[in-house]
């Protein structure tokens, strides 16, 4: 199991085997220059799929060598997104990563029932990986940037994910807390009722891989101090490895809380459930937190 980013790092360039990431309209600053780290750590190999001139523009104010890339000239946002998008759906790239493309861009050509990465009745999911100085592990956190009210299926999918992802980077049995304001299971909120539906499921094996317990308050999920004065028996509370937040208001107030308010904090996001890792971080995340990113996504890959 891998605690930091940095361990992250460290198990790809020993594996001495780099995936293949495609960038789609990767002609901005931030993707060229954390695509470049990827590439300078062993990481992955990256083609960038843009226009040329714009790529060689940023890459000369990010004394960043475009050799290091293969460039794949295209001119124009929406039609590079397209060619990304097949060229991984072809088999030429291992997984894709958003350029400075809007995230509505990116999703429709990944849901492109006709071209596009999602399978049939698949469900696109996000999960972000959290670094936080305070907390013994990584967390791996659903969903906080897609799916806005799930259901107790969307639930159970977003779940799911989080634990495939959370193997992928080295947990072989996630706990998974699914949150709630209380501990409690009270009729008034139905978030609660969703937990321990998802919780049993775990018990009896409907959702396989992983230990799982709730509903579960966040300071339940995270803090054994907690759990103790509450005198809570739980195989999961005060050191989760996954947190089901039961919608996306809840889930993206904590991400953007620890992202602002929280010193040292690093982080990482992808979208899971596609045919492969697809990076998704905002157009105005750190070179750091796509850099992070890149490297999930690469541990995802099958």
């Amino acid at each position: 199991m891998f605690t930091t980013f940095s361990e992250i790092f460290e198990e790809l360039r020993s594996r001495g085997v780099r995936k293949r990431m495609v960038a789609a309209w990767g002609v901005d600053g931030h993707t060229i220059a954390a695509a470049s780290k990827a590439v300078e750590l062993g990481l992955a190999d990256v083609t960038l799929v843009g226009d040329k001139d714009l790529i060689a523009k940023a890459c000369e104010e990010e004394n960043v060598d475009p050799a290091i890339f293969t460039v794949v000239h295209n001119p124009a946002e929406l039609p590079s997104v397209a060619q990304a998008v097949q060229m991984v759906r072809d088999g030429e790239g291992d997984f894709l990563m958003k350029g400075l493309c809007s995230t509505d861009k990116f999703l429709r050509a990944i849901l492109n029932k006709e071209t596009g990465l999602l399978p049939p009745k698949g469900t696109l999911t996000h999960c972000t990986t959290l670094e936080i100085p305070s907390y013994h592990k990584l967390l791996f956190v659903g969903d906080v940037a897609v799916i806005p009210a799930p259901d107790i299926k969307q639930k159970q999918i977003i779940m799911e994910c989080l634990v495939k992802t959370a193997k992928a980077v080295g947990v072989e049995k996630p706990k998974v807390a699914i949150i709630a304001a209380t501990e409690q299971v009270l009729t008034s909120q139905p978030a609660t009722v969703d937990a321990a539906m998802l919780s049993k499921m775990a018990d009896r094996g409907q959702i396989k891989g992983c230990i799982a317990d709730g509903p579960l308050a966040l300071d339940l999920a995270l803090d054994k101090e907690s759990v103790a004065i509450k005198g809570l028996v739980s195989p999961v509370a005060g050191d989760a490895d996954c947190l089901l937040f039961p919608n996306i208001e809840s889930g993206n107030v904590f991400y953007k809380a620890n992202s602002k308010l929280v010193p040292g904090v690093r982080q990482a996001g992808i979208l899971v459930g596609a045919k492969v890792p697809c990076v998704l971080s905002s157009r105005a995340d750190s070179i750091d937190t796509k850099l992070n990113s890149i490297a999930i996504a690469a541990m995802s890959v099958k």
